[in-house]
């Protein structure tokens, strides 16, 4: 859930109704947009949700390997991706690694564990000059990324593994500052706090 600057609520609701919930302050259903497939508006697998200080609402589509930002009415305003290569050797946390197609990461039907496929997203508060940073996690090859809110990569860290600065399916992140991130992982059953250095 994320929430906007007149304390609506927004919902990913991901795993049944492929759509974007609103509520508001006091419970009362304002509406949903999306629906299931790859078209622009449309998700497969919305996965985590954040709301920048401008009210635009950015969704983890995850499935579709993007993430699509909307106002608060539901209107599509951009969509972004993250390519940026895997590493050869990259880890898996479990199970087979996975494949990315000859043609690149977007010919893949599911793209739930592509590289830049976003599992979790987090905002930081406006910093000096109202900037803010966006982050997302992968689930492979576990990376967390920085990003501009337009969409430029700044940087990454972290990979996929057991030990502390590596990550197992990162489900949620928090960001109250650019350099101190929260990270709550599945596989690991734990939460790691990180204090982020230039």
């Amino acid at each position: 859930m994320a929430w906007d600057s007149q304390g609506n609520t927004y919902i990913s609701d991901g795993y049944i109704n492929s759509r974007v919930a609103k509520v508001a302050p006091d419970g009362r259903w304002l509406g949903s947009w999306g629906s299931p497939g790859s078209a622009p508006g449309e998700f497969n697998t919305l996965h985590s949700i954040a709301v920048d200080a401008r009210d635009q609402v950015y969704v983890a589509d995850r499935g579709n390997r993007r993430i699509q930002v909307f106002d608060t009415n539901g209107k599509l305003l951009r969509i972004m991706q993250i390519n940026v290569p895997s590493p050869a050797d990259a880890p898996v946390a479990i199970g087979n690694r996975p494949v990315v197609p000859a043609a690149g990461p977007d010919a893949a039907p599911v793209k739930t564990m592509m590289p830049g496929s976003p599992w979790a997203l987090c905002i930081t508060p406006p910093g000096k000059g109202g900037d803010q940073t966006l982050f997302v996690a992968d689930a492979w090859p576990g990376r967390i990324y920085k990003l501009t809110l337009d969409g430029k990569v700044q940087g990454w860290l972290g990979g996929s593994g057991k030990q502390l600065k590596q990550f197992g399916w990162i489900h949620a992140m928090a960001c109250p500052t650019e350099n101190s991130l929260y990270v709550a992982e599945l596989l690991n059953w734990r939460l790691q706090k990180l204090t982020l250095r230039p």
